[in-house]
């Protein structure tokens, strides 16, 4: 790395990264990385040392508990609360000084927004976006940085499925941040696919236990073919079941799993027994089953038409997963059945390979889920910058 860069201002260094990394050198493997996974594991590689050598984030101070700088670590909303506390206490990202900051971080927990003040039942979320509207307005009369670029260099982390809804009442928090959030809907208007970030739904139930059940069987001890349980809400899920649920051995599809199925086999041990799992979408595009698939090495299926899958701009989510249309739910065994045995091997292999980039460890480890969050805000913000065409 050239030394003279930690002299630039971020902009300049920013720009100086970006042409380094548009001539990255070729790799073909890495014993960290699995080449098969990446769409170019060159650049990735050349972008992540970069993100490591010069990345500074200034987290803004302001704000009080519980909204603000208290991380919620258990339950499906868990990766916004993870990011916080690993952010938080990071020594190599964070700056005290914003002048030499690359991006600014609003440290607030869309659930906890929602938990503080959302009245039950009122279907009113105007309260919330309010209430961040004056947060990011007080922020701006304080200091010049968003003002210097109506909020482009900063990022929020939202993972409660609100969290995009929750910035309707400030039209540069909404447009501008770099949104790093669960609800990665493209066809909403509000995520922008390239500039804001999709951010994995990671279901945690014991903090100090997160690789609990890590792992999965070998293909031979997979018996079915594909397998999914949940509730049934959203518009997706009730016609998987319309279709599937008791119709066929090999496909074991249920809605919330049966006491009767559970006690022979639980829910973690059917992920491990399956070919494929089902994520569907909810309510929402997002599901924490995509992640508990490659927990427990069973080739994803998503089925939400929407839905811009996470780290998808470094990760090729084709080699190691099925992505079917919502109108083909009546043909998904069809097309499953249509994949050949050495493609799945290879889909299985490659889901095994990349457990680790979806991972929470107390302390972070290189690329793990902290840092692939943390380079995809970086990538955005690279993407933001401009270098001038050499004539």
């Amino acid at each position: 790395m050239q030394r003279h860069v930690l002299s630039l201002s971020p902009d300049e260094a920013l720009a100086f990264a970006k042409r380094e990394i548009e001539n990255a050198p070729l790799v073909s493997e890495d014993p960290e990385l699995y080449a098969p996974v990446f769409r170019n594991i060159s650049t990735f590689k050349r972008s992540y040392e970069w993100m490591e050598y010069i990345l500074k984030v200034y987290i803004y101070q302001e704000g009080t508990k519980p909204i603000f700088h208290d991380p919620h670590l258990i339950g499906i909303y868990a990766s916004e609360g993870w990011f916080m506390k690993l952010m938080e206490e990071n020594r190599q990202f964070v700056t005290r000084d914003p002048e030499k900051a690359y991006l600014f971080y609003l440290p607030y927990s869309a659930r906890q927004l929602k938990s503080a003040l959302y009245v039950p039942d009122s279907h009113n979320l105007r309260p919330l976006s309010i209430f961040l509207r004056d947060y990011v307005n007080m922020l701006a009369e304080k200091y010049p940085f968003w003002n210097r670029t109506h909020g482009s260099n900063h990022f929020l982390v939202a993972c409660h499925d609100w969290g995009p809804y929750t910035l309707k009442e400030h039209e540069e928090l909404k447009t501008n941040t770099i949104k790093v959030i669960c609800n990665a809907d493209a066809s909403e208007g509000i995520f922008k696919a390239g500039k804001d970030v999709s951010l994995p739904e990671t279901l945690i139930k014991n903090p100090r236990r997160t690789h609990r059940n890590l792992g999965g069987k070998r293909v031979s001890q997979r018996p079915f073919l594909a397998f999914y349980a949940g509730h049934m809400h959203g518009r997706v899920r009730p016609i998987l079941f319309k279709y599937w649920s008791d119709k066929d051995e090999d496909m074991r599809i249920y809605g919330a799993l049966p006491n009767r199925v559970s006690r022979n086999m639980s829910y973690p041990e059917h992920m491990k027994s399956s070919k494929y799992c089902v994520c569907p979408m909810g309510y929402e595009v997002n599901s924490p089953r995509i992640v508990e698939a490659i927990y427990y090495e069973c080739v994803p299926v998503i089925i939400a038409d929407s839905f811009v899958p996470p780290f998808d701009d470094v990760l090729d989510w084709n080699a190691f997963s099925v992505i079917v249309a919502e109108k083909d739910i009546p043909k998904l065994k069809e097309i499953l059945l249509a994949i050949p045995l050495r493609r799945y091997l290879t889909m299985q292999t490659n889901v095994k390979m990349l457990q680790k980039h979806f991972l929470w460890n107390a302390k972070p480890v290189r690329y793990d889920l902290f840092h692939f969050i943390l380079h995809s805000i970086w990538k955005s913000r690279l993407n933001q910058i401009q270098i001038p065409q050499s004539s």
